[in-house]
């Protein structure tokens, strides 16, 4: 006699499925059905029933390409959750249009999920080159700076559970060793924020600050992107000052009171 509960042995293995499809768009950013298939190594039919269930959920979206699926904005959704019901989102909004008008670059707010950043909210810069859209999208740790500031202030315990797993590595500027990743991280404290010269992208550079929750802990990061050429890393350490004092002003509306 089957078994039709939601505990089926077949039911998990549609979950983990869902969810490792739901991974690769994270990583490869847009994936066609094929591709898909093979990734999780099933069947076309199996991998578009995948994808048209989370379609259905707002979890997939299929972009302006026919055939191709991208993350869906029911994925910020469900992220917005990990800022503990504090809304940082709604909260940090006008603080980062403002950002956005002074630095004149795109500018987001990322939260830490297991080992990898969320970014759950952007504001474009005026000049007509910005950053694309990372909303929804995950990133490393040790190769943004949002998440080098996020992983900087992680107990010593999460930090040795991140490092433990390897340090991919990007472009040529990806920063791979322990050692020196860790003096990052200690810089990063020392100064209140972190950089990323061409770390994840070429021709990507950003900053980042840390954002306090009520109770003084660091949980989310505000960051500052833009072309290598027009944010250089000299101009990134003078706008600095700008960004933390955005990322303060974000922790006030959250209730941190230094």
């Amino acid at each position: 006699m089957s078994n039709s509960s939601g505990d089926s042995p077949t039911g998990v293995q549609s979950v983990d499925r869902a969810i490792s499809v739901l991974e690769i768009l994270a990583r490869q950013g847009e994936a066609g059905v094929s591709e898909v298939a093979a990734e999780i190594e099933v069947h076309k039919s199996t991998a578009f029933r995948l994808l048209n269930a989370l379609e259905t959920r707002g979890l997939v979206e299929q972009a302006e390409d026919r055939g191709k699926y991208r993350l869906g904005f029911g994925i910020v959704r469900l992220a917005g959750a990990v800022s503990g019901g504090m809304d940082v989102t709604r909260h940090s909004r006008p603080v980062c249009e403002r950002l956005a008008r002074e630095l004149g670059e795109t500018v987001n707010i990322a939260v830490a999920e297991s080992h990898h950043v969320v970014n759950l909210d952007q504001v474009r810069g005026t000049p007509a080159v910005t950053a694309h859209n990372w909303v929804g999208r995950l990133t490393p740790l040790h190769a943004t700076s949002s998440g080098k500031v996020l992983l900087a202030y992680r107990s010593e315990k999460r930090r040795t559970e991140v490092l433990s797993r390897g340090l991919e590595r990007f472009t040529p500027n990806t920063v791979t060793n322990r050692k020196q990743l860790t003096e990052h991280l200690t810089r990063a404290v020392e100064l209140g924020y972190a950089v990323a010269v061409e770390e994840y992208e070429i021709g990507l550079n950003a900053l980042a600050a840390p954002i306090r929750g009520q109770d003084g802990k660091v949980f989310a990061a505000v960051s500052a992107s833009g072309p290598a050429y027009r944010l250089t890393e000299r101009l990134m350490h003078e706008q600095a000052r700008t960004l933390m004092d955005g990322a303060a002003e974000i922790s006030r509306r959250l209730g941190y009171l230094a």
